[in-house]
């Protein structure tokens, strides 16, 4: 893919790693000098110490065959501008952080993907690493619903049964659901089916439509996170 990433910052900067890593052709446009000359030092990809706000300066970046922009700046104003302009532009798909929850409206309003407030994101990953300890990681998808991953302990409920044999004792129902496995030995991860045995040392995801509360973790050998 040809990616244009405006701003090369706190995250940004990751961001750009992750997409030169990728084998992506990327292209960095950075206002602040020293940022942009440690992106060019730091990564192999062009970078432009330039204004994204600028039409001129994106269509420098190539944004005009772009796959994809995302606008990371700390400024929710510069990073409208940016998606605007991008858009006008034609590029495909536009990806932008929003800091203020209240802005989220208004990028919806123009069509851009987004990705709220990334300080708070990281803010309530810390208080689930600590609060919830059995979740590897987790994706919330409504104010209560989430998608997370956790461990089957030997002791669990669960464990050595199969997904009927669970549903059929309870410990499942239809707000509660295993949606993928991943087992040792096994190349990729396994798709559950009602036949399909959970074993001790899995790693399951799972959709509950109430959310990792102690209660669900407890059916995955989990008792510490009532703590």
């Amino acid at each position: 893919m040809y990616i244009v990433i405006v701003g090369a910052g706190d995250i940004g900067t990751p961001l750009i790693e992750i997409a030169t890593r990728g084998g992506n052709e990327v292209v960095v446009i950075e206002q602040d000098e020293e940022r942009a000359d440690r992106a060019a030092r730091q990564f192999d990809c062009l970078v432009l110490n330039d204004d994204a706000t600028v039409k001129d300066t994106l269509e420098d970046a190539g944004a005009d065959r772009a796959d994809a922009l995302i606008s990371t700046t700390n400024r929710d104003a510069t990073n409208v501008m940016v998606c605007l302009l991008a858009q006008e532009i034609g590029v495909p798909a536009v990806v932008s952080v929003v800091h203020d929850p209240e802005h989220m409206s208004l990028f919806s309003q123009i069509g851009v993907n987004t990705m709220e407030n990334p300080q708070r994101l990281i803010a309530e990953h810390l208080y689930r690493a600590v609060k919830r300890p059995a979740i590897v990681d987790y994706m919330r998808i409504s104010d209560e619903a989430e998608v997370f991953e956790i461990v089957v302990e030997p002791e669990a409920a669960i464990a050595g049964k199969t997904l009927a044999e669970a549903a059929g004792g309870d410990l499942l129902d239809d707000d509660l659901l295993v949606v993928a496995i991943e087992r040792d030995g096994e190349g990729e991860p396994l798709t559950p089916k009602g036949n399909t045995k959970i074993e001790a040392g899995d790693t399951v995801t799972v959709y509950s439509g109430r959310g990792a509360t102690p209660d669900i973790t407890d059916v995955f050998g989990h008792h510490e996170d009532r703590a």
